[in-house]
């Protein structure tokens, strides 16, 4: 639907509104990445307004969610009729037209959102849209490289996440020299700095497991720590547990 249609149904906004148990959010480019973030966020049961100036990618989406709007990312006074302000965060998943992603997040941010959040393509456009008032800039294809980068450095990692510059969580296979012994016993805090904080194993989830909890092969452990630490202790302890994947 067009802008003039959805916007008088779409979340009964006024200036005033009571306390929501669930988060609101506003989803600006509806490409791969911005039309996946939404239908994720619309399944765990959060509402999501989604805009895309593109009519039939706004067609197709509108099968999957409620509130879809066509629209230019860039209309100040279209984002006042949807009552943008009033959300909780904003994310602009604008990635081929830098121009209207920094437009989108200028307007967000005036406009009251909480917070806004951004998708670039190079440091440089981080860079600015910082400056221009956005609270967090994610670089996707960057990250995306970084996380394979080091999967394939590390041959015992099956995951990786880099939370900052200072703590990743990887998950690997259980070490071939831990095999056998509780987490107290393997000493990994003490030894390397990292800490299991849950154990995969078969088709069960161990979350914060037990110090007497014991490593058994076939176990898929969830460390967090330092990215350099977590390198150590796997060539330290032997690498993977040899099994097969």
């Amino acid at each position: 639907m067009t802008i003039e249609k959805r916007s008088k149904k779409l979340f009964n906004r006024g200036k005033a509104r009571p306390p929501q148990k669930r988060n609101e959010f506003v989803v600006v480019g509806l490409g791969r990445f911005g039309s996946s973030l939404a239908t994720l966020l619309h399944e765990r049961g959060h509402s999501v307004l989604a805009i895309d100036s593109d009519p039939a990618l706004v067609q197709r989406l509108s099968h999957t969610l409620p509130h879809v709007v066509q629209m230019d990312a860039t209309n100040r006074e279209a984002y006042i009729e949807l009552g943008a302000g009033n959300f909780d965060t904003g994310v602009i998943c604008i990635g081929t037209d830098f121009e209207s992603n920094l437009l989108a997040t200028v307007i967000l941010r005036q406009l009251g959102v909480r917070r806004v959040i951004c998708k670039a393509r190079t440091r440089t456009q981080r860079e600015i849209l910082l400056k221009v008032g956005a609270d967090d800039v994610i670089l996707p294809e960057h990250e995306a490289g970084v996380r394979l980068g080091r999967k394939l450095s590390s041959t015992g990692f099956l995951d990786y996440m880099q939370v900052n510059k200072n703590i990743s969580v990887v998950e690997i296979k259980a070490p071939k020299n831990l095999l056998g012994h509780t987490l107290i016993e393997s000493q990994l805090r003490p030894k390397y700095g990292v800490v299991v904080v849950a154990i995969r194993r078969n088709d069960t989830v161990i979350t914060l497991p037990t110090a007497d909890e014991l490593i058994r092969q076939g176990d898929i452990l969830v460390v967090i720590g330092e990215p350099n630490a977590c390198d150590v202790m796997v060539a330290s302890e032997g690498g993977g547990d040899g099994q097969d994947d």
